[in-house]
């Protein structure tokens, strides 16, 4: 793979670079950012649970808040690890001498994006909405689906839908450009999985991109264009199967950084983690020398908790940044596929972050209690949906819930002759779209539960 290619700045599908003269004084990837920030998609992670349920104190992290940091934190990765490479490399240095902005802004936008897709209840919502097509409830609903459509509803995909979202108009509102028309370059380093859900058994290394998968059936071409576009390696032809974007690397190493450090600091917050444990565990990763003295008097723990993330991650950043410019070239020959941060010099101690947040926050009664809701909630909705949409007699109330899908989520006008598999995604975008209040509200009111207020 080589770095011009991959920083490409045209914009999906296919619209051409504007010419030097009308250069506007906001970069290409720049663009993508705000493009990103101002989507009413990224809008609604304000009220998505991250892990705790929107909780009564305004500390916790939000979707939103989560992405905003993640953002913050691959800017700074993509900057340095390409200043990195820029100082090793006095070719590099001529032909791309701005790489290491270039690299900052593009990591930056795809992490700002990359939990777009992730539906609401928090982490189980992915898992909701796939045992709800795994159930006998939804099995009439998958009778004339392919084994790839079928494995992408069974094992629903957060990252897929966000791909769907940043590269997808609907015909219903169709404006002559898809989705929000990022650049080729953000689009892949956003894809931190660029394989279909279903591919050969012979053909998985078993690498980090082959965790999950990037796409579904419907942006399959989308995806191999985006591929084609950036000079992405395939892993096996014909499979749309490849090795990941360099930047992607960085992406995924943010998310890390930031859910398994900010995570495990919304526990202490809310004391679920024992303050002293966790302030102790946090300073051994930071690893000051010994007899270092403080510039500051602390006289609240949450207050030095806040100085240790920060000074810990700004170190994790800069190490980060080394592993990827020293791992780069193999990178570029597809030979590389691990995740970064597994090669930090304090992996164990995250880890140990890791087993800490699971047993004390993930698994707290709050998150329980959401996780299971989500189940009953995502579910609920996808049964009472579907009905309708394949009710055959059109009855009273499938009508009428069918009026209640936003005109671009309904089979009908432009989409009313695409095939079930894409009139079952149509509805997945919806519920996966909503926020957690938005969905609990809906499912009271087609439930009778509750009316909606003013009644």
């Amino acid at each position: 793979m080589l770095w011009p290619r991959l920083l490409s700045q045209r914009r999906f599908p296919d619209q051409q670079l504007p010419p030097p003269s009308a250069a506007p004084v906001r970069g290409a990837f720049v663009q993508d950012y705000d493009r990103v920030v101002f989507s009413s998609a990224f809008r609604r992670l304000q009220r998505k649970t991250q892990v705790m349920p929107l909780p009564e104190t305004d500390f916790v992290h939000t979707r939103l808040t989560h992405s905003l940091e993640t953002a913050v934190v691959g800017r700074s990765l993509g900057r340095l690890a390409a200043r990195h490479l820029l100082e090793t490399d006095d070719d590099l240095a001529q032909l791309l001498p701005n790489l290491d902005q270039d690299c900052g802004d593009i990591v930056a936008a795809a992490c700002l994006a990359h939990d777009i897709g992730n539906p609401p209840f928090g982490h189980s919502g992915e898992d909701a909405i796939s045992s709800y097509f795994l159930s006998s409830a939804a099995t009439p609903y998958l009778d004339k689906l392919t084994t790839a459509e079928i494995a992408d509803l069974q094992h629903f995909e957060g990252n897929a839908a966000g791909f769907r979202i940043l590269t997808h108009t609907y015909a219903a509102h169709s404006t002559g450009t898809a989705g929000l028309g990022l650049t080729y370059a953000t689009l892949g380093a956003f894809t931190k999985y660029p394989k279909p859900s279903v591919v050969p058994v012979e053909a998985r290394l078993g690498g980090a991109s082959e965790k999950k998968y990037g796409h579904f059936q419907t942006e399959s071409v989308r995806f191999q264009h985006v591929a084609t576009e950036l000079g992405l390696l395939p892993k096996d032809v014909g499979t749309g199967f490849y090795h990941r974007h360099p930047l992607a690397f960085l992406v995924e190493a943010a998310d890390d950084l930031c859910y398994r450090i900010i995570d495990f600091e919304d526990g202490l917050k809310l004391g679920l983690i024992e303050p002293q444990a966790g302030l102790g565990l946090l300073k051994k990763m930071l690893n000051d020398p010994a007899g270092r003295v403080a510039s500051v008097q602390w006289h609240d723990w949450r207050e030095e908790l806040g100085y240790i993330r920060a000074r810990l991650i700004g170190k994790l950043v800069a190490e980060t940044a080394t592993l990827f410019a020293q791992h780069a070239p193999a990178i570029l020959r597809g030979n590389y596929d691990q995740p970064l941060i597994k090669e930090l010099s304090c992996w164990a101690d995250l880890q140990e972050v890791q087993r800490l947040s699971i047993e004390k926050l993930y698994r707290s009664r709050p998150v329980l209690e959401i996780e299971a809701a989500g189940f009953e909630v995502l579910g609920g909705l996808l049964d009472a949906f579907l009905c309708a949409i394949f009710d055959q007699s059109q009855g009273h109330r499938s009508r009428k819930l069918l009026l209640l899908l936003p005109e671009q989520f309904r089979a009908e006008g432009h989409q009313a002759q695409v095939p079930a598999y894409e009139r079952i995604l149509l509805l997945t975008d919806f519920v996966a779209g909503m926020t957690d209040q938005n969905a609990l509200s809906l499912y009271k009111t087609i439930k009778g539960i509750e009316l909606p207020k003013g009644f």
